[in-house]
């Protein structure tokens, strides 16, 4: 299996990172991710829906599935900053949440999310760096980080971190856009992100150059293999991944032995 973990983009000890198909600094990348997401943070529940057409809600359902949430798990939900996977656990019956996540923008939309629910207590918010997470060492069963990671500057560091944070016996789930895998269908998704979505960010969230650099984003992030050799190396077991939409998303998962 090829993986690219030595790929100055993945690697753990890299000093450089993409933003989209820009090469900057991995210290400069944080700050640059953080704008994009203060800029879009009230409207990004509505831009995933158009985007998506909704069907990130199945693909965030499925990814429930697999996770099936139990009273007694704990989880981190990692660049989880408006609550969607936080409240999906918590209403099939997971226990206490706590959300990271890089963009304190993104945090209060999660919050004030949560107080309008009436979701007042399991859960607890946090602004962090999922490359350094401010979490104890074996202390959540559950890790998850959906459409988060491709927006960390050194991947590989943030699935070691994602290791350490969870209890043996934990599970890591990341879902994320990844390579499609239906001949000719790359194409049609091609013309679709780079010329409609910018012009829907235009027009709704007022932020072209933001959807320009979340679509630039994906182009850039590890393909289903390579992402599971990375977890590998990052020390998980029975690493796998699930295909959604033909491989417009994914969803990986592996254990802590």
């Amino acid at each position: 299996m090829a993986t690219e973990t030595h790929n100055p983009h993945y690697d753990s000890t890299s000093d450089t990172a993409s933003f989209g198909f820009t090469d900057v600094t991995a210290d400069e990348k944080p700050e640059l991710v953080q704008g994009v997401f203060e800029s879009v943070a009230k409207n990004y529940d509505i831009m995933n829906d158009l985007m998506s057409a909704g069907v990130h809600r199945l693909w965030k359902n499925t990814l429930m599935d697999m996770i099936k949430p139990r009273a007694d798990q704990h989880l981190l939900d990692v660049a989880g900053g408006t609550g969607d996977i936080a409240f999906r656990f918590m209403q099939n019956g997971g226990g206490h949440v706590t959300v990271c996540d890089l963009t304190e923008g993104m945090v209060r939309v999660g919050r004030d999310r949560a107080i309008d629910q009436a979701i007042l207590d399991g859960i607890d918010w946090t602004v962090g760096n999922a490359e350094d997470l401010p979490m104890p060492s074996s202390s959540v069963d559950v890790y998850t980080i959906a459409f988060g990671l491709r927006n960390v500057p050194r991947t590989l560091q943030a699935l070691r971190e994602a290791y350490r944070v969870l209890k043996p016996g934990g599970r890591f789930f990341c879902l994320e856009f990844s390579k499609v895998i239906i001949p000719g269908f790359d194409k049609m998704y091609d013309e679709y992100s780079f010329k409609l979505l910018p012009k829907i960010g235009e027009v709704v969230a007022k932020d072209r150059e933001s959807y320009v650099y979340l679509v630039e984003s994906i182009r850039r992030f590890p393909d289903q293999e390579t992402l599971k050799g990375l977890m590998r190396e990052a020390g998980f077991d029975q690493v796998k991944h699930r295909n959604l939409s033909g491989g417009i998303a994914a969803i990986h998962s592996g254990w802590k032995l």
